[in-house]
């Protein structure tokens, strides 16, 4: 089985994160780390896809290939309702990872007993949208990915780490705090959600916007 690591991002109601942690650990998916966020969706589209309050746990978890495909080939058995949780589960596959973390992660992901149905496939029918930008301007730049068909997105803050640098490239004096927005679009609507924030929101505006987007494996409601 391949030692390839895989990412679940998951965005849960707040103080469901450990919760969701320890389940996770049940299935031998160990390495994981929470944060907190907020979202961006509208009153209404919350209450229909039942994701409750605004406040989120962001909880990111790192598994083997093998740990992952058990738990996607079992998700209705390890996860009963659906709804449990109030978010999402969105599954990445990662590109490279240090040796020690894939030994890591292949010690721990042969605990699992559980066995898949075959090789992974790569839907990439959605894409995790990534977008930095000043603190302050979130709220707008989700208007904005409204507009070109977005329903909602979660915030979580940073700072930038190398201020000096990217100053360099920014028209205007960049912030080093930063509002990371998460969106989760359809593929076909990415490049129209991407462009139509960049044009307002770039590098060269005052929000000194950087934004890109990862292809998803799968993305579950929990």
């Amino acid at each position: 089985m391949s030692k390839r690591p895989m990412l679940l991002l998951s965005i849960v109601e707040r103080d469901k994160g450990k919760k969701l942690i320890k389940k996770l650990e049940d299935i031998s998916i160990l390495v994981n780390f929470q944060t907190v966020g907020y979202g961006t969706a509208p009153t209404e589209m919350m209450d229909i896809f039942g994701l409750g309050t605004r406040d989120k746990d962001v909880v990111i978890s790192l598994g083997t290939q093998e740990s992952i495909k058990n738990m996607m080939a079992n998700f209705g058995l390890v996860f009963e309702s659906h709804s449990k949780y109030g978010g999402l589960m969105i599954i990445l596959e990662l590109s490279a990872a240090s040796r020690i973390l894939t030994e890591i992660l292949d010690i721990t992901g042969n605990k699992s007993t559980e066995k898949g149905d075959g090789a992974m496939k790569n839907e990439h029918h959605n894409n995790l949208i990534v977008i930095s930008v000043n603190e302050g301007y979130s709220e707008d730049v989700m208007q904005a990915a409204r507009k070109a068909g977005a329903t909602g997105g979660t915030i979580i803050k940073g700072r930038l780490a190398e201020i000096e640098q990217f100053s360099g490239f920014a028209k205007t004096g960049a912030d080093g705090e930063r509002e990371i927005l998460c969106i989760l679009a359809p593929q076909k609507i990415t490049k129209q959600i991407m462009d139509d924030v960049n044009k307002s929101f770039g590098i060269t505006s005052d929000a000194n916007g950087i934004l890109f987007a990862i292809p998803t494996q799968k993305a579950y409601k929990i």
